[in-house]
């Protein structure tokens, strides 16, 4: 697998959520992701307010400036891939 950057890494994770709710096991799984690396990647996105965790479930979410992420990030990559083509 090539290196992902931090960004696409979190993009990853956040796809691997989607619209409705994911355990940590099968964020790891979708994101390609070691345990230890997941737990990194979780935290911090927690900390960013990007996804939520219910306890109740044990399932992480993703909130509104998740979504917005996700369509900043997916804009910029467009015009990156625009710009290479030139």
């Amino acid at each position: 697998m090539k290196y992902r950057s931090r960004p696409e890494i979190i993009v990853s994770i956040l796809r691997s959520i989607g619209s409705g709710q994911a355990t940590r096991t099968r964020i790891m799984y979708r994101a390609y992701l070691s345990y230890a690396k997941a737990n990194e990647y979780l935290d911090l996105l927690l900390e960013r307010q990007l996804i939520e965790f219910s306890s109740q479930t044990r399932k992480f979410q993703l909130t509104e400036r998740a979504l917005q992420y996700m369509n900043a990030y997916r804009e910029i990559s467009s015009l990156l891939l625009i710009r290479e083509s030139k």
